[in-house]
């Protein structure tokens, strides 16, 4: 196999002759490895994507086999499965090996493995329903932790408490999350609005100019109105923020900064219903992120705002 390097605006690339970017778009080898493997199958094909697959598939199998087995299993080689394992951000098998069966045993020990996977029955108690999708949703955020790039974190804070205006773009379902965003921002005095038409939220982005923020939520990165709203406010200078679950999707690519969340699929919740909690422990870190940085101002308005609705609440509780 041969690498290439390619000069990027972010730094040195190294693509590999699949054509996958080792960088670490996927993270370092320190992350979850499974996540790791979740967020980057979209970007996987052919024999690589079927090893992926066969990893994710039962985790603990891949953990006892040799480089052998893994590549019969899932119908590939051992030279792919080298090349899989340079992709996760792994010298060699025996370091992809150790990591998979580090997390299938904190896994085990949390007891996530229990019930993720097996697909809910119609004629599941409600009590095992429980505690599958506890146990998906607990995954799921662990497994965004170990994704999230804390760094991109801090640079998306800074813009969004120096900005005049926040601009927050999502469709469907991602748009209950980016309303979420905007009331605990309004709350504290960040000047933000939630847009989920986009007529409306491209004649606000157009309005955005170089210091104001714009945020663009869809698990799935493709959903077109939210990337034209984003790119539309990129255009005006704005610094754009992605929300997504795929790291190399088009919102990604047109995001100067990018935030990575996992989801952990169940049966009648795929990934882009079971990713919504993971987004929201994003956006409150984000949230706590600019009123630190705006404490006295935040703290003030916080103060305000609930002096405002104060008298509301204690007249509902005398009605009672």
């Amino acid at each position: 196999m041969v690498d290439h390097e390619v000069d990027t605006s972010a730094g040195t690339a190294v693509v590999d002759a699949d054509g996958f970017d080792r960088r670490g778009a996927l993270g370092s080898a320190s992350d979850g490895v499974l996540a790791r493997v979740r967020s980057g199958l979209g970007e996987l094909t052919g024999a690589l994507r079927r090893v992926a697959e066969h990893v994710l598939s039962d985790p603990e199998s891949a953990a006892r086999s040799t480089i052998v087995e893994l590549a019969e299993r899932s119908g590939t080689s051992p030279a792919t499965v080298t090349r899989f394992c340079r992709a996760m951000g792994f010298e060699g098998y025996a370091d992809l090996r150790l990591g998979i069966a580090a997390e299938t045993g904190r896994a085990r020990s949390a007891g996530w493995t229990v019930d993720i996977g097996r697909e809910i029955q119609p004629g599941d108690p409600l009590a095992r329903v429980l505690d599958q999708i506890m146990a998906a949703d607990t995954r799921a955020m662990h497994d965004t932790a170990a994704l999230l790039d804390l760094a991109e974190v801090e640079r998306a804070a800074v813009a969004i408490a120096g900005a005049s205006r926040v601009n927050i773009f999502g469709a469907s379902g991602s748009a209950l999350v980016g309303e979420e965003m905007q009331f605990s921002l309004h709350r504290i005095g960040v000047a933000a609005w939630a847009w989920n038409d986009v007529h409306e939220g491209l004649a606000s982005a157009a309005l955005l100019r170089p210091g104001d923020v714009a945020l663009g939520i869809s698990h799935t990165g493709q959903t077109r109105e939210t990337i034209e709203m984003l790119a539309e406010a990129g255009s005006r200078g704005a610094t754009t923020v992605a929300l997504t679950g795929f790291p190399r999707s088009p919102l990604a690519e047109l995001a100067d900064i990018v935030l990575v969340t996992a989801s952990q699929a169940t049966t009648f919740r795929p990934d882009a219903l079971s990713a919504r909690h993971p987004q929201l422990v994003v956006l409150d870190l984000l949230y706590i992120a600019v009123a630190q940085r705006t404490h006295d101002r935040a703290h003030a308005a916080f103060r305000r705002t609930a002096q405002a609705v104060d008298g509301h609440k204690a007249a509902k509780g005398a009605a009672s």
